[in-house]
């Protein structure tokens, strides 16, 4: 079959390895100039827990209101008044009660843990090498924080997922770069999960998806989608590219394409953030990532730099830098590793990411027997997009899913979203 995959990033390259792994004929769309443009560069870096829990967690509408007015904060808003904000946020709230948690969260750690394992076969495989490096330590700067990750350690276990929740003295003796300036309650520290450089992996796996014969059309952009009978057509300026099939793996454009053939979702564009610094003291660098609880950013050693990665910004339609992500960005790594770089420095990127108000990805079939969703991983897809795209290769070669797809398809929006 021939397969069109809308998108470059992390989940659009491994969608398309595993459809060619299985056979079929695929290219890619891509509207950059190369892999990992948009929001697969400024993932959070991390594989595990620490990276796919949803925003919408138990505490959150309350530490996001106490942190408005404060020149940090894990979550800032433009000045612009937008409805379809707004709205998002109102259904993202009503997530965060324990029991809406805890279903989101099953559902993304069933396939989070599916993708670490195929994670793991592709490094073995294909002996990737992406700066990768195991264990990270989530940091609560206060025992309410602590009580409210409570939910998150009970599916760790229920999942066999080795943590160990340290006190102050344990988590310093595991990372004695931790400065001694930054008051902290507890760490829960997770050996098996991963970090690495993302955009490095993506353009790696992009090579080995060449090698299957995958086809990658850069600076091309899918203005509209036209199923037909028997194939799909996909409208770019000036030219049409007819293919038996489409996967829509767009980020933060897969709502607009979706909208266009009648599907409306409650994807939102949010903006994501990161920075990257050298590291001046390699001894006073971290040995072991580290995610801050308070202000959901991750902080991981990349050969000789380090990466600061979170934040969300709502109601934004530009690139502009939003001065108080900044603030939050260079704020954690002052407070964690103040003498291993200059974080005022730092290059400080950002861009769109495609958030659903649950947290939990959309994969699988649509109304269209021919169109095929997988989007709305946000900030932490790079932990869900092995798995995300092993299962869409699956649905669409008529094999059954190696992991139950309950949650994780658009029937958990009910017939009307089909």
């Amino acid at each position: 079959m021939r397969v069109a995959v809308i998108g470059g990033g992390v989940i659009g390259v491994s969608t398309a390895y595993y459809l060619a792994e299985a056979g079929h004929e695929v290219a890619v769309i891509e509207r950059y100039g190369n892999v990992a443009q948009e929001a697969s560069f400024g993932n959070l870096d991390l594989m595990g827990p620490a990276a796919i829990r949803p925003w919408a967690m138990p505490g959150t509408p309350g530490r996001i209101m106490s942190m408005l007015f404060r020149p940090e904060s894990p979550m800032s808003f433009s000045a612009r008044l937008e409805p379809a904000m707004w709205r998002w946020l109102r259904r993202s709230i009503s997530e965060c009660g324990v029991q809406r948690f805890k279903q989101n969260q099953q559902r993304l750690q069933r396939l989070a843990g599916y993708s670490q394992e195929l994670m793991q076969h592709l490094v073995q495989k294909h002996e990737l090498d992406f700066q990768q490096r195991s264990g990270v330590l989530m940091m609560f700067r206060t025992a309410r924080e602590l009580e409210q990750a409570h939910p998150l350690m009970e599916m760790l276990g229920e999942f066999g997922c080795r943590h160990e929740l340290l006190d102050i003295e344990a988590a310093r003796l595991l990372e004695p770069a931790l400065s001694t300036h930054t008051a902290f309650h507890s760490a829960l520290f997770m050996p098996d999960d991963w970090a690495g450089n993302c955009p490095l992996f993506v353009r790696q796996l992009k090579t080995q998806a060449q090698e299957r014969g995958v086809e990658f059309h850069f600076n091309s952009e899918v203005q509209a989608i036209r199923p037909e009978i028997g194939g799909v057509s996909l409208q770019m300026e000036g030219r049409t590219v007819d293919a038996d099939a489409v996967v829509v793996a767009a980020g933060s454009d897969s709502a607009r394409l979706l909208k266009g053939i009648g599907i409306s979702l409650p994807l939102y564009s949010v903006k994501v953030y990161s920075a990257s610094t050298a590291i001046q003291e390699y001894e006073l660098a971290p040995k072991v990532s580290v995610f801050d609880d308070t202000y959901r950013v991750a902080l991981t050693r990349l050969g000789k730099r380090i990466r600061i990665a979170g934040c969300a910004e709502l109601g934004s339609s530009n690139f502009d830098l939003h001065q108080k992500a900044i603030n939050t960005l260079v704020k954690v790594g002052d407070d964690w590793f103040p003498n291993a770089a200059n974080y005022r420095t730092a290059s400080f990127w950002c861009g769109p990411t495609a958030m659903l108000p649950e947290g939990v990805p959309l994969l699988g079939t649509t109304r269209y027997s021919n169109v095929f969703i997988n989007a709305g991983h946000g900030a932490g897809s790079w932990a869900l997009a092995a798995g995300s795209g092993k299962m869409i290769a699956d649905i669409m070669s008529n094999h059954r899913p190696e992991i139950d797809t309950d949650g994780l398809t658009l029937t958990r929006y009910g017939d009307r979203m089909r």
